[in-house]
Parts: C-alpha cells; sequence; structure tokens
C-alpha cells in the first residue's frame, strides 16, 4: 500500500510536463512531486507508439524507485501511445492528460465543433475523437498536428515572431472550421496561451488539460486515501531529474515554477 505521505510522480518528454506539475502544487500545495523529463529523447510526438510505451516503461520503473504513491503521464503522447499498455503493469494510481481535457472540452463547447492542437502522435492516434465520442456521439472533433511548436517552446522562444508566424499557420485550418472551442492537446501548448488565444479570437473557448488533470488527480488521491496527510519540509519537496542538459532544464523551469527548482540531475534512463 502506498504511503500519503509519499511523492507524486510526473513525467514528460520535456518541459512540457511542468505546466502539469504547477497546476498540481496550486491545486495541493502540501504534496510533494518528483519529476522526469526525458529531454534526451524529446519530442516524443514524431515517434512510433512502440518507441513511446518503451520509453514509459523505463521512466515508470525510475519513478518507482522514487517511492512514488502516484504516476500522472504528463505527456499527451505517451498518454495516448502507452497509458492503456501500462496502467495494469503498476498498483500504484497513473493517470495521463487526455481524459479529464476531453470531458472539460465536451461539456464546454455551445456548437458541438472542437478543435485539437497536438503532435503528430497525439492527433494520429484519434484519442481525444474518440474519448470524445463516447461522452457524446454528434461531436465534431478537427484535430490539428503541430510539430513545431514543442521545439519553440523547448527553446524558449515562447514570445517570438517565428512562434507566431507558425502557430497562426497551424491554427488557420482550424479557423474555417467554426470551432467554439480548442483542447491544447499538448503540455507544451499552455506556454503559448496568449498567443493561441490571440489568433483564435475571443469566441473560442481554450481548454487546458494540465489544470483539469490536476483536479482529476486530487479527486482519485482523496478516493484511494492517499492525499498528503502533512505539510511537507520544503526540503526536498520537490524533486526535477532529466535525461540531458539538466542546467538548460534548470534554467527554463525557474521562468516556469519561480523559486521551486533548487536542483536538477540527470539520469542515464536507459539504465531502468
Amino acid at each position: 500500500m502506498a504511503d500519503r505521505n509519499s511523492p507524486i510522480g510526473v513525467f514528460d518528454s520535456g518541459v512540457g510536463g511542468l505546466t502539469v506539475a504547477r497546476e498540481i502544487m496550486r491545486q495541493m500545495p502540501d504534496e510533494r512531486i518528483v519529476y522526469f523529463g526525458d529531454t534526451a529523447r524529446v519530442p516524443y510526438g514524431s515517434k512510433s507508439c512502440s518507441t513511446v510505451v518503451r520509453f514509459t516503461r523505463q521512466i515508470i520503473r525510475f519513478l518507482m524507485t522514487q517511492d512514488v504513491k502516484a504516476i500522472v503521464i504528463a505527456c499527451n503522447t505517451a498518454t495516448a501511445c502507452a497509458l492503456e499498455a501500462v496502467e495494469k503493469e503498476v498498483d500504484i494510481p497513473i493517470l495521463g492528460v487526455i481524459h479529464a481535457g476531453a470531458r472539460t472540452a465536451v461539456e464546454a463547447t455551445k456548437n458541438g465543433k472542437i478543435g485539437i492542437i497536438g503532435t503528430e502522435g497525439t492527433i494520429r492516434s484519434g484519442v481525444y475523437t474518440r474519448v470524445m465520442k463516447e461522452m457524446k456521439e454528434d461531436i465534431e472533433v478537427t484535430g490539428k498536428p503541430c510539430p513545431l511548436l514543442v521545439p519553440l517552446v523547448e527553446e524558449g522562444l515562447l514570445h517570438d515572431s517565428v512562434t507566431d508566424e507558425i502557430a497562426s499557420r497551424y491554427l488557420s485550418e482550424l479557423k474555417g472550421k467554426y470551432i467554439d472551442t480548442l483542447v491544447l492537446g499538448c503540455t507544451h501548448y499552455p506556454l503559448l496561451r496568449s498567443t493561441v488565444g490571440r489568433l483564435m479570437g475571443p469566441e473560442v473557448t481554450l481548454v487546458n488539460p494540465a489544470y483539469e488533470t490536476a483536479l482529476e488527480l486530487k479527486q482519485v488521491l482523496e478516493e484511494n486515501g492517499l492525499l498528503c496527510g502533512q505539510e511537507s519540509s520544503d526540503l526536498e519537496k520537490y524533486r526535477f531529474y532529466v535525461s540531458d542538459l539538466a542546467e538548460k532544464f534548470s534554467s527554463f523551469a525557474a521562468s516556469i515554477l519561480p523559486g521551486q527548482v533548487k536542483e536538477t540531475k540527470q539520469i542515464n534512463i536507459e539504465d531502468y
């Protein structure tokens, strides 16, 4: 049985999952977190599902060595490709970032036309469409892969004319579909929320699965009696690990989580 005072494991292909970690910190300030960013192998979106499943299993094995009580796959591609395969292999709660965001989008749409932007892997999987149609059959879902947005975010080009131009090209197709709700279907994309919101216009509701996933996690922990029972000391409350470029990760992470990233350790994820 997991200890309620153990940390939550959160992982992503790189820095995008920090948007999920940030929401968990906001919703559950007493919880401890172990974060892993697979910076050596980012991006996941252009890789095959079998490769992403292999990467996910390695990361889960690493997180289990940190005695985590629950795991959040803070990566849409890994959720789409691997969640179903790995959830039966661990005896602690494990959840992805797709279900909560899909449910919120279905509840938010007025005209039944929803757009999804994500990596090639997420859009190719069709998982958002499948989940939404299970919730409401007559929903019309349009997916648009935006493969260049992840490397632009990873490079820190959040407010740059290049990012503006590329985002505009990707989003123009969705604007022609008269969607009224858009899911930011990659955990990197909330960092571009202002850009996407400006380009889509005020009549389009943006759904941030990072926020919805943090709420879902809180509910899952409550149901399993795993909510932290005491306020953690600041000593190693949040621990960060990467597979490469620890210094670069730390400086970027500090802009998303000011004051929370004391140190980032690099590990060889291939050992797990």
